[in-house]
C-alpha cells in the first residue's frame, strides 16, 4: 500500500536520513520540511542519499557489533 506524501508532522525523526530533511518512502526519496515536502527526483542526488543512507546503514551495524562484543567481554570477566 503507497504511503501518502510525507508531511512534517507525519515523519518520525527516526525516518530522517541523519537528521536531514531527506526521508524515504516507498523507495522514493523525499525532502520534507514544516513549509511541504517534495519528491527528490534528480538523479545525482538520490544517488547520493542512497549511498549517504548505505553507509548510515553499515555504521549502524558496526557499532551494533562492537557493542555485543564489549557486552560478551563483559559477561566472561569475574
Amino acid at each position: 500500500m503507497s504511503h501518502p506524501v510525507p508531511t512534517w508532522a507525519s515523519v518520525r525523526p527516526s525516518e530522517r536520513l541523519a537528521r536531514t530533511p531527506a526521508v524515504r518512502r516507498d523507495g522514493r526519496w523525499w525532502l520534507v520540511t514544516p513549509a511541504g515536502a517534495m519528491p527528490a527526483s534528480d538523479p545525482g542526488l538520490t544517488g547520493e542519499l542512497d549511498r549517504f543512507a548505505a553507509d548510515m546503514a553499515a555504521a549502524d551495524r558496526a557499532v551494533a557489533k562492537l557493542r555485543t562484543e564489549r557486552a560478551t567481554v563483559r559477561e566472561d570477566q569475574p
